[in-house]
């Protein structure tokens, strides 16, 4: 059938095709260049202004760099580099300085003749981050001279200005603010986000030292991070909360095709893998060609020398990677010249060619090791080979576990009440404390997309255990059964039934261990269900305040305040919920299920590093680490129970 053209058709011509001039492309579309306008995207300016500093460094130019978050909310990035150009531009007319804050993909670092190398690529960071920013200072010496430029949105608010002489090192200082308006979620910057981005940088990028101060505190918190040890400090502090296989990491370092390939590895007791790759200091996280040929040359190498030493009959099949990654720390870093990004934001490398130059450069590598070090390459292998036991002895389990479609013939727990919709975008399922808690959300939910599973106790610490051992509790099973999407290696976010996973536990010390074992987890074997933004913790009240007919609940002690001082403290009754079970199918759906009225916290990786140090410290088998965490934090703490 030819489908009907309205009567009146708006003509498209020329005219209706909008140009946007300057940057305010960037201001009506900021998540085509940072992804996001929430705190990660906030601190990513940050990182914009000091990949700038970075590069001057890495090109030997700079080896002080200075980070400072004013009490004003503004945060100063000063260096002592070269200094922002300021003469005047041949082609527009402007100074250096204005051009590489006003106008997008200018900048030094197009061709290999003022950085070999450099991480700022896409020519967009400064002026983006001006883009973004209520009000951005530049201060640039050189020569002798200071000059200063002040910009607002993107926009030009003063000429460059020579401020007379200025004796001693050249250097560019950007002092920014951002915009509330951008960030509507919030302009406060958290200086633990910023200090392990900082100490990265540090540990990456030789002969420099990066400092860290908060103005908000007092007395001022300053941090500095200097390691001359580079990955070998790096491999160090990664690795400093577990129990090492060998105490001196394999370094190796090599310029191959014009491309820098620095390696370092250290084997740990854990059963988890963390290898962690740059490229021209960019955490690639996402990895890419050059993590695929680290890999490849991990698992050939380990495999040849288990079959030279007789490690490996010849009857047996080589080790997977998986089972030589197994208790792995690694770092890789490549400086490259003209790496290929895939996406704005940097998160995985394209180059074909660096697979071939990492896998030729690692390989050699580990093999000339291995050789000169027998009896670490022993214990790498003997490694190796339990971890191979345990994934055949678990591969049984893991075939009942796994869901192969989604209308598979593996059948889902009887304890899961499961919601009557299919399209898993409008699912959400419910983790759920004990039969009391998962009785009443049964009775409480709206049954068309919200499933309910309830869990028994506490799940296995799986910081602690292999997959064979993980495998053989009941509740975990469970748990990737209904999930469907797998685990490990296996995991296929695709085959996900739900794309909200809520957990529910009580508001008590016993709630909060369940989450930390859920969430431990979901981040050694279902990472991609918090990269992806699945997972979120429910929020139930602490209390119910009844007044005659009036019924009002808190949800922190604040609150419960601000609600006796609106309603009167006179006849007024009080309860505090111990356990979700204490409340009634329809309050709980009231107050902690109802998409209208709930709230729910969406937990996220914004640092992978991090995250991996904090699991490990709190549920792993060092007690050291964990109690020096404890003493540091014991002050913070706000709801202990007694």
């Amino acid at each position: 059938m030819q489908k009907k053209i309205p009567d009146t058709v708006p003509d498209y011509n020329a005219g209706q095709i909008e140009v946007l001039e300057g940057l305010e492309a960037v201001r009506k579309r900021p998540g085509m260049y940072i992804n996001t306008t929430g705190s990660k995207g906030l601190h990513h300016l940050v990182n914009e202004v000091v990949d700038n500093s970075i590069d001057e460094a890495m090109a030997g130019f700079c080896d002080d760099i200075q980070v400072t978050v004013r009490a004003d909310g503004g945060v100063v990035v000063a260096d002592n580099g070269r200094g922002i150009p300021v003469d005047i531009h041949p082609k527009y007319g402007i100074s250096g300085v204005e051009v590489a804050l006003t106008m997008l993909h200018a900048g030094g670092k197009f061709s290999n003749k003022m950085y070999s190398v450099s991480g700022g690529l896409h020519g967009v960071g400064v002026s983006v981050v001006n883009a973004l920013s209520v009000r951005l200072e530049v201060r640039v010496r050189k020569e002798g001279r200071l000059y200063a430029q002040t910009f607002s949105r993107g926009k030009t608010l003063t000429p460059l200005r020579d401020e007379g002489e200025a004796p001693g090192r050249s250097g560019t200082t950007v002092t920014f603010w951002p915009d509330a308006e951008i960030f509507t979620e919030t302009t406060e910057f958290d200086a633990d986000i910023l200090k392990t981005r900082l100490r990265e940088l540090a540990f990456l990028t030789h002969n420099v030292t990066i400092t860290l101060t908060d103005e908000r505190e007092q007395p001022l918190r300053r941090e500095e991070f200097a390691y001359s040890g580079g990955l070998t400090d790096y491999i160090a502090f990664l690795n400093r909360s577990k129990g090492v296989l060998h105490p001196v990491p394999v370094i190796h370092s090599l310029t191959r095709d014009d491309t820098l390939v620095e390696m370092a590895l250290q084997y740990n007791d854990s059963f988890s893998e963390n290898l962690f790759s740059y490229v021209n200091n960019i955490h690639t996280i996402e990895g890419g060609t050059h993590e695929a040929g680290f890999k490849a040359a991990l698992t050939r190498s380990i495999n040849d020398y288990a079959r030279k030493a007789k490690l490996l009959k010849d009857n047996e099949s080589n080790l997977s990677g998986e089972d030589v990654r197994e208790g792995l720390t690694a770092i890789l870093s490549l400086k490259i010249q003209d790496p290929q990004f895939e996406g704005q934001t940097k998160l995985k490398l394209g180059n074909s060619e660096a697979r071939s130059i990492v896998d030729g450069v690692v390989g050699e590598a580990l093999t000339t090791y291995f050789e000169e070090n027998p009896s670490v390459a022993r214990r790498i292998v003997e490694k190796g080979l339990q971890a191979a036991r345990a994934r055949m002895a678990a591969k049984k389990a893991r075939e009942l576990v796994q869901r192969k479609t989604a209308l598979g013939s593996t059948s889902l727990p009887g304890t899961l009440s499961d919601c009557s919709w299919k399209d898993p975008a409008f699912c959400e399922i419910f983790l759920v404390e004990g039969k009391s808690a998962g009785g009443s959300a049964k009775q409480g939910r709206d049954s068309k997309f919200q499933a309910i599973l309830p869990l028994k106790g506490k799940i296995l610490n799986v910081e602690k255990a292999r997959l064979d051992k993980m495998l053989a509790n009941d509740e975990i099973r469970s748990m990737i059964t209904v999930f469907g999407t797998g685990i490990s290696d296996n995991f296929d976010i695709e085959k996900a039934r739900y794309h909200k996973i809520v957990i529910m536990t009580d508001a008590d010390v016993d709630g909060a261990h369940i989450r930390i074992l859920l969430l431990t987890f979901f981040y050694r074997y279902m990472r991609p269900l918090l990269e992806n933004n699945y997972i979120y913790i429910a929020q139930p009240p602490l209390f119910k305040i009844s007044k005659g007919n009036t019924v009002r609940y808190a949800y922190e002690d604040a609150e419960l305040e601000r609600v006796l001082a609106e309603i009167g403290r006179e006849r007024v009754t009080i309860q505090r919920y111990k356990g979700l079970g204490e409340m009634q199918a329809e309050q709980l759906w009231d107050t902690t299920m109802d998409p209208a009225k709930r709230t729910l916290l969406q937990v996220n990786i914004d640092d992978a590093i991090r995250a991996d140090d904090l699991f490990t410290v709190l549920m792993g088998d060092q007690v050291e680490p964990r109690k020096e965490y404890i003493y540091a934090h014991a002050k913070e703490v706000t709801n202990l129970d007694i």
